[in-house]
């Protein structure tokens, strides 16, 4: 099934999208919700050397473009290839479970001078009136578009994300948003997730 006709022509295709749009449903749903959660604990403020050499720089903006960006762009390149969508998208619900794993074991304060990444877009799905600051362990946008990097389907691509998710992991350091483990950790978690979700989607994907 390697168009849109043949995954919504066959039961298989239709369950296998079927089940993945419920599963991102749900878990956006109780992401949502368990992130209020975090933001109202307390947590513990790490000692962070690297962060406590330079001062904090406002890359809000910078930072909101290439995220934004990055997911016009590999929804315009996954909507021509399903199956590496749904991939794509279970291997994201994986992501974010085991995210909310590592902020639940791992409760931390803001780190000292954090300039608060203001994000309209997540305070509305959320329902926050302010600026998250507590979910930290690990980086979710770095995550994110280092998960995009292993799904795009051609090498240059894959390149682009990467250098996309390293210019997004400074930022994140600059802006003093995150601790340096939870932006060094995040690409690994992020190339776990696809790395187990991958074999379970249950049809081949092409390289």
């Amino acid at each position: 099934m390697t168009t849109w006709r043949e995954v919504l022509g066959e039961r298989t295709g239709l369950r296998l999208l079927a089940t993945t749009i419920i599963a991102v449903a749900f878990t956006l749903y109780g992401y949502s919700i368990f992130l209020g959660m975090v933001e109202r604990r307390s947590g513990v403020v790490l000692a962070d050397p690297l962060l406590a050499a330079f001062p904090a720089y406002d890359l809000t903006w910078p930072i909101f473009v290439i995220i934004y960006g990055s997911l016009v762009v590999a929804v315009v390149v996954l909507m021509r290839d399903p199956l590496r969508l749904i991939l794509a998208l279970r291997a994201y619900v994986a992501l974010v479970i085991i995210r909310m794993l590592c902020m639940w074991v791992v409760p931390l304060e803001p780190p000292l001078g954090m300039i608060p990444l203001v994000d309209p877009l997540v305070q509305s799905v959320t329902g926050a009136h302010e600026a998250l600051s507590r979910d930290l362990f690990f980086s979710g946008h770095t995550s994110i578009l280092t998960l995009l990097a292993c799904v795009m389907p051609q090498r240059r691509l894959q390149i682009l994300f990467i250098v996309l998710a390293s210019m997004m992991g400074c930022f994140m350091l600059l802006q003093h948003v995150h601790y340096t483990v939870d932006v060094l950790v995040a690409p690994m978690t992020a190339y776990a997730a696809y790395k187990l979700i991958r074999p379970r989607v249950g049809l081949q994907v092409r390289q």
